[in-house]
C-alpha cells in the first residue's frame, strides 16, 4: 500500500464522515458546512488521482458556488438556524434500506466491469475542454447561471415581507382613503 493509497483512504473517510453528519445534524447551518468538509475532501481525492481540472472545479463550482448559495439562501429567508426539531428524520430506515441499495448496486456495476478497457482518444488538453465547453455546452451553462440567480433572487423576496407594500404598512385600505388630507377634506 502507497502513500497515496493511504491519502486516499484518508480523505474518502473523511468525505463519508463529514457526509453522514450532514444528514444527522439538526444545525441546518452545520450541515452546510459539513458539506463543505465532504466536498472538499472529494476535491482531495481527485487531486490525489491526478484529476487536477476536476478538483478545482469541485471546488470553484460545488464548494465556492452552490454551497455558498445553499448557505446565503438559508440564511435570506429566515430559516431557523439552530437546532431544531423539524429536521428529525422519520423516515431513516427506508433511507438506510435506499442506500444499501444504491451501494449495492454500485458495487455490482463495478464488479461487472471490473475486466473491461475502453480505448480513450487522446490526452485531453485545457485547450479542448475550452473548446468543448465555450462551443458545445455554453447553453447549458448560462441557463443553470440564471437558475441560480432566479433562486437568489427568490430568497431575497421571501425574506423580505415588505416588498410589494404600500409605504404605510396596511395593504387593506380602500383607494380612496389615501388621498384623504388630515382634516377630512379632499
Amino acid at each position: 500500500m502507497t502513500g497515496a493509497d493511504v491519502l486516499l483512504l484518508a480523505l474518502g473517510a473523511v468525505a463519508v464522515g463529514a457526509g453522514v453528519l450532514v444528514v444527522t445534524t439538526k444545525h441546518l447551518v452545520r450541515a452546510g458546512l459539513y458539506l463543505v468538509v465532504c466536498l472538499g475532501a472529494l476535491a482531495g481525492d481527485f487531486l490525489v488521482l491526478s484529476a487536477e481540472l476536476v478538483a478545482w472545479v469541485q471546488v470553484l463550482i460545488y464548494v465556492g458556488a452552490v454551497v455558498v448559495l445553499l448557505l446565503f439562501a438559508v440564511m435570506l429567508t429566515r430559516a431557523p438556524i439552530g437546532a431544531s426539531d423539524d429536521l428529525d428524520r422519520p423516515g431513516w430506515p427506508a433511507a438506510l434500506i435506499g442506500g444499501g441499495a444504491g451501494l449495492g448496486l454500485t458495487v455490482l456495476l463495478v464488479d461487472a466491469y471490473r475486466w473491461s478497457t475502453v480505448e480513450l482518444p487522446t490526452a485531453g488538453t485545457a485547450e479542448r475542454l475550452g473548446e468543448q465547453i465555450f462551443q458545445s455546452w455554453v447553453l447549458p451553462f448560462e441557463v443553470l447561471s440564471v437558475l441560480l440567480l432566479s433562486a437568489l433572487v427568490g430568497a431575497i423576496v421571501l425574506s423580505r415581507p415588505d416588498i410589494g407594500r404600500p409605504p404605510g404598512g396596511d395593504a387593506a385600505r380602500p383607494a380612496d382613503l389615501v388621498d384623504v388630507e388630515p382634516g377630512g377634506r379632499r
